[in-house]
């Protein structure tokens, strides 16, 4: 570059800075009014009190604050702790290790929630990339060089002439934000990117509930099946001591058939415990980010879980706060609040500033001299004045979608607190059917141990041992179901108090307290 050029593309700079971002900055000061509605969080349900404790309840009338007992692990009496607030590793409760160990590992290779991760990076990038557009004068340079003939009638110049310009410019384009439209715009992508961080948060707790509720049915299915196995045992051994009593003619062939249709029937079930046991390991591990051939999955056992004896139950109040799909729809709102002011502010002029400083030479070194130098300053403004009620129709629109986002947002919130409230409710029940089924488990077995020694005397006869048998296969079954369901109906309340995703250390800084 030429050492002698007077103004270089420093001062060029300098120059543009002075002449166009002074009439920008003094515009600027007018972009201060916003149109439309400023979003507030919708208040939480008003509840009612109990008139027995003065406290809220998600129930009427309210539950148990302490279920029954019954013997077994299962049959813990588990106590209601109001507003005790719920650990972010909430399935640690259970205290299996090997589900914290399969639930961490899930976290880590499940493509749902890297799905999920994934837009909210999107989102976060499309609002950053908005801002710079938005908030900021577009700014960009141009150089160029062409060789060009002009005419000889152009240029009285036989045979025309033939020369060579350059040119270098900055362009600088704004748009006066002078009713907060664009604002509104941001407001609006901004929730956007809270739906999908919370969003990211359903995610998580459907991922960690399904994986706690696949691992309960697991343990359910393979103590049914234990159960099957060991009645089928018991069964045949009947099996062989009927058969023997009927070849030396003590009893009719009719018991014999009797007992071995009884014994056909208890087979033909296991093969479809079998079944459902493992589809609900492929569950299991496709849940977990794993093909259903990988053969490192645990196998899970109703003795290897823990019932917790205390349950947090939150607030009311602060329910709607904790719930990730409350709160997306939340967002969902708020960017439909924020939608309603930017077609408000499309119905006013529109204000746009631009600037341009450069220099045009028939040679590179003359483009930083200052008499080849130019600049310019503009301004416009755009009033809608007929649009055949386009603009309105438009607001119109953006009001009934926001009515529409606040009926589901309140539908949301309504189904919250039923997911509480049908928890709550069974884990009451579940504790009185466990303590009942144990009481006919008991029952049924002494009585089959009874007609069993009773039939070796002769005392009774096949069909009295028949019908005992089937009694007590059933109450073992629906022993070990019941027993299942108080596992996944715990596992059912932590998540619809929202699973204490707030509590994650890189969370902190989400408010869930109500606003």
């Amino acid at each position: 570059m030429n050492k002698k050029m007077k103004f270089p593309l420093k001062t060029l700079l300098r120059n543009a800075n002075e002449k166009i971002f002074t009439g920008l900055s003094i515009s600027l000061a007018l972009s201060g009014c916003m149109a439309g509605p400023d979003f507030k969080a919708p208040l939480a349900p008003v509840q009612p009190k109990t008139e027995s404790t003065g406290t809220y309840s998600y129930t009427a009338p309210p539950v148990v604050e302490r279920t029954e007992a019954t013997d077994g692990k299962a049959g813990v009496a588990q106590k209601l702790i109001v507003a005790q607030d719920i650990p972010a590793q909430w399935w640690t409760v259970f205290h299996s290790p090997e589900l914290d160990a399969l639930i961490r590992s899930a976290l880590t290779q499940s493509p749902d929630l890297a799905s999920a991760q994934a837009a909210l990076r999107q989102a976060k990038e499309n609002y950053t990339a908005a801002s710079g557009n938005t908030l900021y004068p577009n700014v960009s340079a141009s150089l160029g060089v062409q060789r060009e003939l002009a005419s000889a009638v152009s240029t009285n110049i036989p045979g025309g002439e033939l020369f060579t310009l350059y040119n270098a410019s900055i362009n600088i384009s704004y748009t006066l934000d002078v009713f907060g439209g664009n604002r509104r715009e941001l407001e609006s992508m901004l929730a956007t990117v809270d739906y999908q961080r919370f969003q990211v948060e359903a995610t998580y707790l459907t991922l960690t509930s399904n994986l706690v509720t696949a691992v309960i049915k697991e343990a359910s299915l393979r103590a049914q099946v234990q159960a099957t196995n060991e009645i089928i045992d018991f069964q045949s051994k009947q099996m062989d001591v009927i058969e023997k009593q009927f070849a030396v003619g003590a009893i009719p062939k009719a018991s014999v058939l009797a007992q071995r249709t009884l014994l056909a029937q208890t087979r033909a079930s296991l093969p479809g415990l079998e079944k459902a046991l493992q589809q609900t390991r492929n569950q299991l591990s496709v849940i977990a980010g794993r093909l259903p051939s990988d053969a490192g999955l645990p196998e899970f056992n109703l003795d290897s879980l823990q019932l917790p004896q205390e349950l947090p139950v939150s607030l009311p109040s602060a329910l709607v706060r904790q719930r990730p799909d409350v709160r997306a729809n939340e967002a969902l709102l708020h960017s439909a609040s924020a939608q309603v002011g930017v077609a408000t502010a499309n119905q006013f002029p529109q204000f746009n500033l631009t600037g341009s400083y450069g220099g045009a030479s028939p040679t590179s070194n003359g483009l930083t001299q200052q008499e080849w130098s130019f600049w310019s300053l503009g301004a416009g403004v755009v009033q809608p004045l007929f649009n055949a009620g386009a603009l309105s129709a438009k607001k119109r629109a953006s009001i009934a979608a926001y009515d529409q986002a606040d009926a589901q947002y309140r539908s949301t919130v309504l189904m919250a607190f039923q997911n509480v409230a049908d928890s709550l409710q069974a884990l009451e029940q579940d504790a009185k059917t466990l303590k009942e089924q144990v009481a006919v488990e008991t029952a049924a077995r002494q009585t089959l141990d009874l007609l069993s020694q009773q039939f070796k005397l002769g005392a009774v006869n096949s069909l009295a041992l028949l019908d005992a048998k089937r009694s007590y296969q059933s109450a073992r079954i629906g022993l070990v179901q019941a027993q299942a369901s108080r596992y996944a109906d715990t596992a059912a309340l932590f998540q619809a108090l929202g699973g204490g995703w707030w509590n994650r250390p890189e969370l902190k800084d989400i408010s869930i307290k109500s606003e």
